[in-house]
């Protein structure tokens, strides 16, 4: 991973303005955000900045407006939330540069917080427009990036302006690389990764470079039965990506050749029906499954082998769920692996990182999230870092 700067590096900061790129991207139900996760991640950087004297603008993102003011997009709408968060009132700036914010500045006295509008209002944001990026730059002293879960996007806040001022990472991007690097950039071996979800296809760069990286690959959800499939197991009805068995088999034997052991459950839970607690729920061996029956879960045999897989590992890497666990009793071999590696992490002997909104659903669900030793809340970003891409905002900080 590249050095980067952080705010340790920062000198006396009274009176600059620090441009910080923070993730306000949040889930709104009835004009209120129902999930301030993101904020409260980036509260730490925020108030270090403002409490050292600094004039704090934030940049921020919401929806989708593609390059066009829409009303319902403003970043206004979560600056209630933010002020509830961070416990100060902030002003809010209907623009991103230009008269209006240098006004603005003019205004606000050291240590003051000021809301830019959503950046994604201008088309030169997501064209990351060196112009664009120039007419933002003009207003700060520094630049601040807290948001890794925008830092996959090569855009005018997230990359372009890290060329075009002194750049930093904020404590939560700080947290956020210091523990993917021990995951998997230079981590403790053996390493072992969970990857769930429903399709196969949706984590094809991810497989194909973790079976270079890792020792144990635990391969769970819909996943699983694709590569059961390759395997020459008939699963029944189960969710399963049976054009994609040539490439499950080339997975596998990139594996074998790479030393990366796959496991895959030979016990399994198994209904005619997808709903909680059917009468046709039984747990059976994966060659035993009816031409009826879908795959739901892992059975308790595996799921009990896989804990002791972790238990002869130092590190681990989680992304997905091991079966349909928004439904019970389906959710019972995530909540029981979550709960194993929970414990050896607090132990002491293995490293856990875990990301990715299904996977902080099921973690939370389990109860063990605290108990991991970090759970990043990006989706997108902390995927492309599983497929070994580089980052562009992560890039951009590089000393």
């Amino acid at each position: 991973m590249p050095e980067f700067k952080t705010l340790d590096d920062l000198g006396d900061v009274t009176g600059k303005v620090a441009l910080v790129r923070v993730d306000l991207n949040l889930p709104m139900k009835d004009g209120s955000a129902t999930d301030v996760t993101r904020v409260e991640a980036s509260m730490p950087t925020i108030l270090e900045l403002a409490d050292a004297g600094a004039k704090v603008l934030l940049l921020a993102h919401f929806g989708r407006p593609k390059g066009e003011r829409h009303s319902t997009l403003s970043t206004s709408f979560v600056q209630g939330d933010v002020e509830r968060v961070l416990g100060r009132e902030i002003m809010f700036i209907s623009e991103v540069a230009g008269p209006v914010v240098e006004q603005s500045l003019s205004i606000l006295r050291n240590g003051d917080i000021g809301l830019l509008d959503n950046v994604r209002f201008w088309p030169g944001e997501e064209a990351n427009d060196p112009d664009f990026a120039r007419a933002i730059a003009t207003l700060g002293d520094f630049y601040v990036n807290d948001a890794f879960s925008a830092a996959h996007r090569a855009h005018a806040s997230t990359e372009g302006l890290a060329h075009l001022l002194p750049a930093y990472a904020g404590r939560a991007m700080e947290k956020e690389l210091t523990a993917l690097d021990k995951a998997l950039g230079n981590p403790e071996t053996p390493v072992a990764a969970v990857v769930g979800g429903a399709k196969v296809s949706t984590k094809l760069d991810v497989l194909e470079n973790l079976v270079g990286r890792v020792q144990h690959l635990i391969i769970g959800g819909g996943m699983a039965n694709t590569f059961l499939a390759a395997r020459g197991v008939d699963v029944g009805k189960s969710l399963c990506e049976h054009d994609l068995t040539a490439t499950a088999n080339a997975i596998m034997d990139k594996a074998d050749h790479a030393g990366c052991t796959i496991h895959l459950p030979y016990d399994v839970v198994v209904a005619t029906e997808f709903a909680a607690n059917p009468p046709s729920l039984r747990t059976c061996n994966v060659h035993e499954v009816g031409s009826d029956e879908m795959i739901l879960d892992i059975g308790p045999q595996a799921t009990e082998a896989l804990a002791d897989v972790l238990k002869t590992c130092r590190t681990l890497v989680w992304n997905g769920p091991l079966g349909a666990f928004e439904t019970e009793p389906f959710d019972t071999a995530t909540v029981a692996l979550a709960k194993t590696a929970a414990a050896l992490t607090q132990d002491g002997s293995l490293t856990s990182v875990a990301g990715g909104g299904d996977t902080v659903a099921a973690l939370n669900h389990a109860g063990v999230a605290d108990g991991f030793s970090y759970v990043s809340t990006a989706g997108g970003a902390f995927l492309e870092w599983m497929e070994g891409k580089e980052l562009p905002g992560v890039a951009a900080l590089a000393r």
